[in-house]
């Protein structure tokens, strides 16, 4: 489903509940409950966030804006924090910092690196401080992993079960679905009778797209992968044997074997390594469906009131965002949580929407209702809310933003379609669709395209040798067998070789003019591609279905300006901040305008 640009840094989905909770529930609050220690308020943060060209932020701004997008998830989180370390408490259950210590230190060790560098990529990449993961992440963690213990317990034969998945044997099958069962019984004779057509069938006929690109091959088939159905079929099945029509979901289906993969079980000497992680991963896939039942235990168990977002309680309640078990938990207190968990992130948001604003009031550019109601009803096109006259959708749409993504029309529009609109202001006087890009347009997505095998090596000898065996029996067979052995890309691996047709300007430019000038059956010489080294083996071009540009040259207009658009934007965002002052209090950044 389609979305505008997010220029803000807001709109991310959020799935308020009790199994956010996991991640949110902050060991701070028993700070809080001492006697004698000076509860957290708004009042840590400076009075002033952000200057920006002058122009200035406040905490109470920065406080509302955090609220209005993350209150309710942060209050259930606060709520929930309570819950859980009153029932610590009344289990005797205690998690200290050498435990939260020991488990970062493992989980650092699972990547192969130190603690320390661990805990700078977590903040560099995911903008995650080492105290937010300690105390909101792995505390919460090992505190709900105590309180569930009998719940989430592994056993030595599901972790025999999963090895034998993950290393076991694999079976190899190529797969026809139809939506009807006499039409796959059709099919299934068809295949029956020249098994060697098998795979043309399954791109003819098979319903399901991913499958039938590569004629009909499926990615090698697990032990215990969950679809008890299909895997009991695939590991009946020798070469070539084809098994009779079976029903999965609302498909009809049927397979052809192909091969077995062997078995590739671990060193000896790294086996308990590999239990350690199938054991810690079960028990963490259970841990989310227990947490959730505790914590509806708990909050069953106590009194908790909801103040905030209640009209009538607020009046009741005077700033008080809750209750839990008579206790006031405050707003400032709220505000403070949202600040401390969302707020810089928040902050750059409200920076950029600032610096926007900035930059239209001295273009003389101004933002009209119309403008956006249109950009909800292009947005609402694209994703496919049309009504029946081919007019948007837009109430349609927006009720899907409510319902999947947990936010108000209000603040989807504030924080999605007024950036877009805004950015699209300033550079639309920038862009144009010239007949170069209509071309390229047409070739790339109504143009033929080219059929190979890829085998994708790591390094030139390898793919030197490749070369030299794929050339000693030119066959596509033998093709396919050299890329199941020795390519390095899950695809071509998995599908002897066979990747989805390759267009023009599909943005990988060396791969496409070497596909596009081999004869079919031709073997192509290596490509060194980026990194990675690549043979391809010709099979043929596509048949284009539309060969009048005109026919979809309004729709190719409408997606090249579209992408040209959301570029310039991207690009102009970048330049605006980049020539700006800005000062970040809460991050302690400075940025002046002369240092572009």
């Amino acid at each position: 489903m389609s979305r505008p640009p997010i220029a803000s840094n807001y709109f991310v989905r959020r799935s308020p509940g009790v199994s956010a909770a996991i991640l949110f529930i902050a060991i701070q609050c028993s700070v809080v409950m001492a006697q004698g220690k000076k509860r957290p308020s708004l009042e840590d943060y400076p009075k002033v966030v952000a200057v920006v060209n002058g122009a200035t932020i406040s905490r109470d701004q920065l406080a509302q804006a955090c609220i209005k997008r993350f209150g309710p998830v942060v209050l259930d989180n606060l709520l929930n924090k309570w819950l859980i370390i009153q029932a610590c408490e009344a289990k005797g259950i205690v998690v200290t910092q050498d435990d939260v210590n020991n488990e970062i230190s493992r989980t650092a060790a699972k990547f192969g690196i130190s603690t320390k560098l661990f805990l700078e990529n977590l903040e560099e990449e995911r903008d995650v401080t080492p105290e937010h993961y300690a105390a909101e992440i792995v505390w919460p963690m090992l505190a709900l992993r105590a309180l569930a213990s009998d719940k989430i317990a592994v056993t030595d034969q599901e972790v025999e079960a999963t090895i034998q998945s993950e290393y076991g044997e694999k079976a190899q099958v190529r797969m026809i679905a139809s939506s009807s069962a006499e039409k796959a019984q059709q099919l299934l004779a068809e295949a029956t009778e020249a098994p060697e057509r098998f795979a043309r069938l399954a791109t003819e006929h098979s319903v399901d797209a991913v499958s039938a690109s590569v004629g009909g091959l499926l990615p090698p088939i697990r032990r215990y992968s969950g679809d008890d159905v299909l895997e009991r079929f695939a590991f009946q099945l020798g070469p070539n044997e084809i098994s009779p029509v079976f029903q999965v979901g609302e498909l009809h289906i049927f397979l052809q074997g192909i091969r077995r993969h062997p078995p590739r079980m671990p060193d000896p000497q790294l086996l308990p390594k590999v239990k350690e992680r199938i054991r810690d991963q079960l028990r963490d896939q259970r841990l989310g469906k227990a947490a959730n039942e505790i914590f509806a235990q708990l909050q069953a168990d106590s009194e908790v009131v909801t103040v905030y977002g209640n009209a009538e309680l607020e009046k009741q309640y005077p700033g008080v965002a809750a209750l839990i078990n008579k206790q006031g938990v405050s707003i400032d207190m709220l505000a403070y949580e949202c600040i401390k968990r969302h707020g810089r992130q928040i902050l750059r948001g409200e920076i950029d929407r600032l610096l926007i604003t900035q930059q239209l009031k001295a273009k003389n550019k101004v933002i009209i209702q119309p403008d956006i109601d249109a950009e909800i009803a292009i947005y609402a096109d694209r994703a496919g809310y049309i009504h029946p006259d081919g007019s948007p959708d837009t109430d349609s749409w927006l009720k899907s933003i409510v319902e999947e993504d947990g936010v108000s029309v209000q603040l989807y529009i504030e924080d999605a379609v007024w950036p877009s609109v805004a950015l699209k202001k300033l550079v639309e006087d920038e862009v144009q669709v010239t007949q170069e890009d209509i071309q390229k347009g047409f070739e790339s997505n109504y143009g033929p395209r080219a059929e190979v095998l890829a085998c994708v090596l790591s390094n030139q000898r390898t793919a030197q040798d490749v070369f030299q065996q794929a050339r000693a029996n030119l066959s596509e067979e033998n093709f396919g067998e050299l890329a199941a052995q020795y390519s390095v890309e899950p695809v071509s691996r998995s599908n002897y070789g066979k990747v989805p047709a390759m267009r023009r300007h599909g943005g990988r430019p060396t791969l496409e003019q070497v596909a596009f000038a081999l004869e079919p059956g031709e073997l192509s010489a290596v490509i060194a591609w980026g990194d990675q080294y690549a043979i391809l083996y010709k099979q043929g071009l596509t048949t284009p279905i539309v060969n009048d540009i005109e026919v979809v040259r309004p729709e190719l207009e409408r997606e090249i300006l579209n992408k040209k658009l959301q570029l310039a934007m991207r690009k102009k965002l970048a330049s605006i901040q980049e020539s700006s002052s800005i000062d970040n209090l809460l991050e302690g950044t400075i940025q002046t305008a002369a240092s572009k």
